[in-house]
C-alpha cells in the first residue's frame, strides 16, 4: 500500500518549522522577532533606535547552482549569500523567509538541505519566520532582516576621494571552482588542479562565509561597503557610481585565492578582479583608519588587504604593481548573461 503524499503544511512543519523555548536544543527565537512562523505574517520588534536592514536573493537550478548540486551545502550557500549582504551593510541578523518550489517532495534532500540551512542560521542567530512552498522548478528565494542603529549603516554612497580601498579574505578561488566544473579551456587548455586544489576552491564555491563580525565591526571605522558577489570590479563600481568618484586599484596587490594562485598570471588578474561568487567585502575607509582597520581584523580573525584609493574623478584605473596603468577589459556577473 503507497504512503500517503506529503501535504505541503506536514512539509513545513516537518522540516522548518522548530521549537523556540529557551531550554530547546535549538538556538531560541531572536529577540527582534515578536511572532514567528504560524500566522498570516511574522512581527518584527526592533529597538526604537533601530532601523531594519532588508535583502532578497532568488537561486534557481540550472541557472545559479547545477541540478543534482548537494542540497545540503545549497542550504548553507542559499542563506549565506543574504547574510553576506547584511555584513556588507553592518547589520546584525534577526530573521529570514524561506520560499521553496521543488517538482517533488523528496525528504532526502529537504533533510539535507534544511541541516546546512539551520546551521548557519543558529551559527548567527537568525531565525526562520515565515515562507511559502509549491511544486515547480527548483527555485529557493530567502529574504533576510537585520537590525542597525540609526545611521550607522555602512552604505555604498559614502565613499570619499583619499579613502583607501580594502578587501577581505581572497578572491578568485570560486570562479576557478566553476570553471573547473564547467571543463572550460583557459588558453585552449584544462586547467591544472591537484584534488586538495580543487577541494579548496569548490568549498570556496559552495559554502561562502558571510563576514558578519566584520561587517559589525566596520561601523564607524569604514565609509563605504558592498558585498562581493559578482566580481570586484563590478561591484566596486557600484560603490564609485553611488559615491560619484573614481578608484585606482593595484591589480597585484588583490588577496588571490590559494588555489587560484597555481594558475598564470593572467588569469589570477582575471578570476580575482571579475571572477564573482567570492562574498567577501570590499570597503573604503580613510587613512587615518589604518590602525584601527588593522586591530578590526585582528579581532575578526579576518585577512584584510588595502588594494588602492578612492580618487576624484570616475571610473576604475587599474595598475600593476609598478604603477603602470593596465588596458585589462572586465565584467561582472549578469543573470541574463550567463556565459
Amino acid at each position: 500500500m503507497s504512503k500517503p503524499a506529503m501535504s505541503e503544511f506536514e512539509l513545513i512543519k516537518r522540516y522548518f518549522v522548530r521549537p523556540t523555548t529557551e531550554d530547546s536544543a535549538t538556538s531560541p527565537m531572536h529577540q527582534g522577532v515578536a511572532l514567528g512562523i504560524g500566522d498570516d505574517c511574522a512581527l518584527l520588534q526592533p529597538a526604537g533606535n533601530m532601523e531594519l536592514a532588508i535583502s532578497t536573493d532568488l537561486l534557481v537550478e540550472g541557472r545559479h547552482f547545477f541540478p543534482g548540486a548537494d542540497p545540503e551545502a545549497l542550504g548553507h550557500k542559499a542563506l549565506a549569500v543574504n547574510l553576506s549582504d547584511l555584513a556588507a551593510m553592518g547589520a546584525t541578523p534577526v530573521g529570514f523567509t524561506l520560499a521553496l518550489a521543488m517538482p517533488v517532495i523528496d525528504t532526502d534532500w529537504l533533510d539535507a538541505f534544511s541541516t546546512g540551512l539551520f546551521a548557519l542560521a543558529d551559527m548567527h542567530g537568525c531565525t526562520l519566520i515565515g515562507g511559502d512552498t509549491t511544486k515547480g522548478p527548483l527555485t529557493i528565494c530567502i529574504t533576510v532582516f537585520g537590525e542597525v542603529a540609526q545611521g550607522s549603516a555602512l552604505r555604498r554612497d559614502k565613499a570619499v576621494p583619499g579613502d583607501d580601498i580594502w578587501v577581505s579574505g581572497s578572491l578568485g578561488d570560486a570562479r576557478l571552482a566553476l570553471a573547473a566544473l564547467r571543463n572550460e579551456l583557459v588558453n585552449g587548455l584544462r586547467l591544472a588542479l591537484s584534488p586538495e586544489q580543487l577541494k579548496q576552491a569548490l568549498h570556496c564555491l559552495h559554502r561562502p562565509t558571510p563576514r558578519l563580525a566584520l561587517g559589525i565591526a566596520l561601523r564607524g571605522a569604514a565609509h563605504a561597503a558592498i558585498d562581493i558577489s559578482d566580481g570586484l570590479g563590478g561591484d566596486l563600481g557600484h560603490i564609485l557610481e553611488r559615491s560619484n568618484c573614481g578608484a585606482t586599484i593595484n591589480i597585484d596587490a588583490l588577496p588571490v585565492g590559494p588555489a587560484l594562485q597555481m594558475q598564470s598570471m593572467a588569469v589570477r588578474r582575471a578570476w580575482s578582479l571579475s571572477g564573482g561568487d567570492d562574498y567577501e567585502l570590499c570597503f573604503t575607509a580613510p587613512p587615518q583608519h589604518r590602525t584601527a582597520i588593522a586591530a578590526v581584523g585582528l579581532s575578526t580573525d579576518t585577512a584584510l588587504s588595502r588594494i588602492g584609493a578612492i580618487t576624484s574623478g570616475t571610473g576604475l584605473k587599474l595598475v600593476d604593481a609598478q604603477g603602470a596603468e593596465l588596458a585589462m577589459p572586465f565584467s561582472s556577473f549578469d543573470h541574463f548573461h550567463i556565459p
